[in-house]
């Protein structure tokens, strides 16, 4: 009798066991599929409500951009993927009075300034090509960080130093509209515990647009690719600022 009591009562707790897994089971499959529609709603109202889309849109730009207030400085740094349009904004920023010397990264050569090379014609690479147009802009003192950089890793690992060897305060960094705001965050780390005050700033030239990116292929484009290198950023340092 008492085996059969315990097999019994044994039977019971296994029963009540499988109900509360089942219980369980079916809460979790209610939830996520709660969440699931809450996401495909808001979806559907920001993509049915313009002025919502619109807002994402430009909530999603101004993610990436970033632009610190303007003050004097000892130096004006293009980077190394700056082009035309932070070019003629270090220039009118030299003309304002702002700063008076402007520095741009070189590149290490690849396959073809080496052929150029090879062949005997000299090829003008980007900073020479900034150079060069800081000179016929008016800007007198334009010179190179020494340091030969391929990407935004390398600007934030010579900066310091070069910076240090310069008794610089203050620095403004001119960096693609896209890219500012990560860019910023990689400086923050690299200058810690320095004298020197990197301002990162775009270009009013820029022909990334915050506001309306999304009208151009090549703005979609910048959006998309910089968006996950911001996420990657984010993840592996959530502390940055």
């Amino acid at each position: 009798m008492a085996n059969a009591r315990n097999s019994a009562a044994f039977v019971r707790r296994v029963a009540a066991s499988g109900a509360t897994l089942r219980a369980g089971g079916a809460w979790r499959r209610w939830r996520a599929r709660w969440l699931l529609g809450l996401l495909l709603l808001v979806g559907a109202l920001v993509a049915v409500i313009p002025g919502l889309r619109h807002a994402a849109l430009q909530s999603a730009g101004w993610a990436l951009v970033a632009s610190d207030p303007l003050q004097a400085a000892d130096v004006i740094v293009i980077a190394v993927d700056g082009g035309a349009a932070e070019v003629l904004e270090a220039a009118d920023l030299v003309q304002r009075g702002i700063a008076a010397r402007v520095a741009v990264f070189s590149t290490p050569p690849d396959a073809i300034t080496q052929e150029f090379s090879r062949r005997g014609v000299q090829y003008a690479n980007r900073a020479t090509q900034a150079q060069r147009m800081l000179k016929e802009l008016g800007v007198a003192q334009v010179e190179r960080v020494p340091q030969t950089v391929a990407g935004s890793n390398d600007e934030a690992a010579a900066l310091p130093a070069w910076c240090d060897s310069n008794g610089f305060r203050t620095v403004i960094f001119l960096s693609t509209a896209d890219h500012s705001r990560r860019v910023r965050r990689m400086l923050a780390r690299s200058m810690a515990g320095h004298a020197t005050r990197v301002l990162v700033r775009y270009s009013s030239y820029a022909s990334f647009r915050p506001d309306s990116w999304w009208l151009s292929r090549d703005g979609q484009r910048a959006e998309f690719i910089e968006s996950e290198k911001m996420l990657i950023e984010v993840l592996a340092h959530p502390l940055s600022g």
